[in-house]
């Protein structure tokens, strides 16, 4: 085997006689590189397969060198500056490396290649063509390319490493996602559970209204309760304490009481206690007035089309259905407040208060932070609901909603309008009875009879029904998510009027994300009789 420069510059291995020792090959190999005033080094192919199968891994650290610069260095001796190139793409390979390093400890590794680059820009000092390159250029060429080989096995090993990493990660996302669902699912139930302390309240306070004179006594002013010229409430609840927090922030931020009227609708079972709690607290110069739904004797499934639904047993096996407790279904659909009547009454607000022209709607799940008294001067623009919108990235449009597969949906509305909140609304009763909202919903429970319009809640069933009728209001009015949303910005909650505990970590229950609950437990009365009595605390 001899060494010879071919006609590119290269250095090229040929055989002679046939066979040759492998000690005296590799030599030549060395000595023919070492010799070479170019670094192309190309081991010819014949060579290659000419060797016998069982000596192709029999290698020494010499021809392993050779190999790696072999393998790393492209470039041509024919370009006068050839060398000078392969010494700047060296360095430019080191300095990626250095930077992939240092973020992982690698300190020999660094202070090795450190050096290496060192001794290239030094080659590299002033000259502008290979023949101004210091003789033992190739040396440090030879010694660079080492130490990338190496750290270049070092990183594949690293890659292989991050794979098993990102596989792992994967698995554990996946895990995280079950056990968020998991989570979900245990929050629903709490959710939708009547915690001890509350139904001791209730339980309480309608014992002593029934074993008391209470049951004959009356709420003061109630010549104020039609009014038109005041400031009138609507609250629709089954909860005591909830109600009792609504009209107590409300009343204390009021700058002048005596113009509000509150008026709380509640069902046949917690009336009593509901009357009980506020003819015991006293509200001041406001009015109250407590009121059961079963009066309401117009309100039947003749009239109502969403109250026949409420009773089908369509409506029941598709909210109540035994293979809905699979946790793999959605737990939202197994809610009691969606077969509930109370949850449905904010739609017959004219015919509940047939001589009041405005009234504001609150959920019993808010906090009245400021006086509303301004509320009630704001012109609606001839519209009937005055709400604020949520089109918010945390919150979401029509088509979160509605069903835009079905063409009655598709036909009638806009898919990325601009949903709203309920919670805090502005009703132009006026207005509403002008247009005939309450004929407008009964249509739209009609279509919806088996669901396929929207899916459960208010909400859906409120965007269709004042489409093109809502009013928004100032976003300070009403700020939404202490209910759900872990990051809502203290001064946005201490700036808002109204703050709403939408979602399913209401402040009076155990799950209720504790840094809110304080905007909420500061308007309970913990020294009265009946709350120390079920053992409520802040």
């Amino acid at each position: 085997m001899v060494a010879s420069v071919n006609k590119k510059g290269g250095v090229e291995f040929t055989k002679e006689n046939g066979l040759i020792d492998d000690g005296k090959l590799r030599e030549n190999k060395v000595r023919a590189m070492r010799n070479s005033s170019g670094l192309n080094i190309t081991l010819n192919k014949d060579h290659t397969a000419d060797r016998p199968p069982e000596k192709t891994t029999d290698t020494t650290s010499e021809d392993s060198d050779i190999r790696a610069i072999s393998n790393n260095t492209s470039h041509s001796t024919a370009s006068p500056d050839s060398t000078i190139r392969v010494l700047r793409d060296q360095l430019k390979r080191a300095r990626t490396y250095i930077g992939f390093l240092s973020s992982r400890g690698n300190h020999g590794f660094i202070k090795d290649l450190r050096r290496r680059m060192r001794d290239i820009q030094q080659a590299l000092s002033g000259a502008t063509n290979d023949k101004q390159l210091p003789k033992n250029v190739h040396g440090r060429i030879r010694e660079m390319e080492l130490t990338l080989t190496k750290i270049k096995q070092v990183h594949e090993n690293c890659a292989a490493i991050i794979s098993k990493l990102q596989a792992t990660l994967h698995s554990t996302e996946e895990q995280m996602q079950a056990h968020k669902q998991e989570a979900n699912y245990v929050t629903q139930i709490a959710a939708k559970a009547l915690p001890k302390r509350l139904n001791c309240l209730a339980m309480r306070l309608t014992n002593e209204y029934y074993s008391s004179s209470s049951s004959n006594k009356h709420f003061p002013y109630e010549e104020k309760l039609e009014d038109p010229k005041l400031q009138h409430y609507a609250l629709f609840s089954d909860n005591v304490l909830g109600a009792a927090v609504v009209v107590n922030s409300t009343i204390i931020h009021a700058k002048t009481p005596e113009n509000h009227v509150f008026h709380i609708v509640t069902d046949k079972l917690n009336y009593a206690a509901m009357r009980m709690w506020f003819l015991e607290n006293s509200q001041g110069k406001a009015a109250i007035e407590v009121q059961n739904i079963e009066d309401f004797t117009w309100l039947n499934s003749s009239y109502s089309p969403v109250l026949k639904q409420l009773e089908s047993q369509f409506m029941i096996n598709y909210y109540f259905k035994t293979q809905q407790d699979k946790r793999d279904n959605n737990p939202k659909f197994q809610n009691p407040k969606y077969l509930s009547i109370l949850n449905h009454l904010r739609f017959y607000l004219p015919e509940i208060f047939p001589k009041l022209n405005k009234v504001l709607f609150l959920d019993d799940d808010i906090v009245v932070q400021q006086d509303l008294s301004a509320l009630w001067s704001i012109d609606l623009k001839g519209k009937v609901n005055g709400a604020i919108q949520t089109c918010g990235e945390t919150f979401h449009r029509f088509d979160r909603y509605l069903n835009f597969s079905n063409p009655l949906i598709a036909k009638n509305f806009e898919r990325r309008a601009c949903g709203w909140a309920y919670g805090m609304n502005m009703f132009d009763l006026s207005e509403w009875r002008k247009r005939n909202i309450t004929d407008v919903y009964h249509y739209w429970q009609e279509q919806n009879e088996h669901r396929l319009l929207w899916k459960l809640g208010t909400l859906p069933a409120g965007l269709v029904t004042f489409w093109n009728q809502t009013f928004p209001l100032d976003h300070k009015w009403h700020l939404l998510g202490l209910g759900y949303k872990p990051n809502v910005n203290q001064k946005d909650i201490e700036g808002a009027a109204v703050i709403h505990y939408n979602g399913n970590r209401k402040p009076w229950l155990e799950i209720a994300m504790a840094k809110y609950r304080k905007y909420w437990s500061k308007y309970v009365n913990f020294d009265n009789v009946f709350i120390r009595q079920c053992n409520i605390h802040p």
